[in-house]
């Protein structure tokens, strides 16, 4: 007879997890293994919420198995260590972004790509290499071995923890596709948890960076507010024709199905449109503007272990956080309807280190 998810391990743990799909959270105990040799044990401190966790708690991709506890954007601090940990030591701040494991044998594990392992264990909501499921960061403490953890900056305010999904899932196609060169001209489509982050990091490499919105509103907050240099309507013609190749790369951070044809039109020759949306249905894809002017259309998913820690250290060199409205983990019913209705800006982030009472 298989075990409850509280007497699987031999560590309490609580949390907050869905039963079905309807996706609403409630208390939650249930354990997590003890720290092995290279293990690290901290308590958890902070944990954003991401568009994924919706998907995922309302099993919207068809592979949710419940009770799910989400978060994979988690900040905490060190309580315990294996005896061959060697990265970090108790008290260190240290974050864990979607992965927990995956083979650290295959290429590109071996490349420093393990979000692209094909063994990858994901950090909630998988089988882990005992048969046990993995729960997030939505939960008082977490286990994970030491090559899934990165060293948390300390100028960097632990409440940023949305730079562990959102900062790398930018971060890394900006770098890997050659967008990251001062004086490019970089799109940014869609202004919400990744599309900030977009902007932000466009900018710090010194790019002159365009936002690509559905949204009037949303202007001012590009302009103004995160510093972008120039705004354009989507759905303006006008707008963009005027913008028909001039720009070198796009990020689409778009997750709902939408035209790629004006895109590729604002994309000069050998210009790259990057997708990073999780988009459920097939997009249409316009072939002749890819062979008259040599475009690419890419994807890129996260990032591997090596290039986060980079990312978090870019981060706090260049004071780069995310926007982000702090919550009590009680309130998280009503941040998951908000998000559902894109009413933050840009990122909730749940406070987990005020006392979570076990049920």
């Amino acid at each position: 007879m298989a075990k409850s998810p509280e007497e699987e391990h031999p560590i309490k743990a609580f949390g907050w997890a869905a039963r079905d799909t309807s996706g609403v959270l409630s208390p939650f105990n249930f354990s997590r293994r003890a720290t092995g040799e290279k293990d690290v044990q901290f308590k958890i401190m902070y944990c954003g919420i991401c568009h994924t966790d919706l998907h995922f708690l309302k099993n919207e991709w068809g592979v949710t198995r419940y009770p799910v506890v989400p978060g994979h954007e988690i900040v905490g601090v060190v309580t315990e260590v294996g005896n061959k940990v060697e990265k970090f030591k108790i008290g260190d701040k240290v974050g864990v972004g979607c992965l927990v494991g995956s083979c650290q044998k295959c290429d590109n594990c071996s490349s420093g790509l393990e979000n692209y392992c094909p063994a990858q264990i994901m950090t909630y909501g998988y089988p882990y290499r005992d048969g046990t499921m993995t729960y997030g960061g939505y939960s008082d403490l977490m286990v994970v071995d030491e090559h899934f953890a990165v060293r948390w900056p300390e100028n960097l305010p632990m409440e940023a923890a949305p730079l562990l999904c959102a900062g790398i899932t930018t971060y890394s196609p900006l770098k890997y596709f050659g967008l990251d060169k001062p004086g490019m001209h970089i799109g940014v489509v869609g202004l919400g948890g990744l599309g900030h982050m977009a902007v932000k990091f466009a900018k710090a490499f010194g790019a002159n960076v365009t936002v690509i919105s559905t949204s009037p509103g949303k202007k001012d907050e590009a302009l103004q507010q995160l510093g972008a240099d120039k705004f354009l309507l989507s759905n303006n013609p006008e707008q963009i024709q005027g913008a028909m190749n001039t720009l070198d790369g796009i990020i689409d951070t778009v997750s709902a199905v939408h035209p790629l044809l004006p895109l590729l039109g604002m994309l000069k020759p050998h210009g790259k449109l990057v997708m990073v949306g999780a988009i459920a249905k097939p997009l249409e894809m316009p072939v002749f503007p890819l062979i008259m002017g040599r475009k690419l259309i890419a994807g890129s998913c996260i990032g591997g272990m090596k290039e986060t820690q980079e990312m978090l250290d870019f981060s706090a060199k260049h004071n780069i956080t995310p926007d982000v409205e702090v919550v009590a983990m009680d309130y998280v019913n009503t941040a998951l309807e908000r998000l559902l209705k894109s009413d933050v800006k840009y990122r909730f982030v749940l406070d987990i280190g005020k006392k979570l009472n076990s049920v």
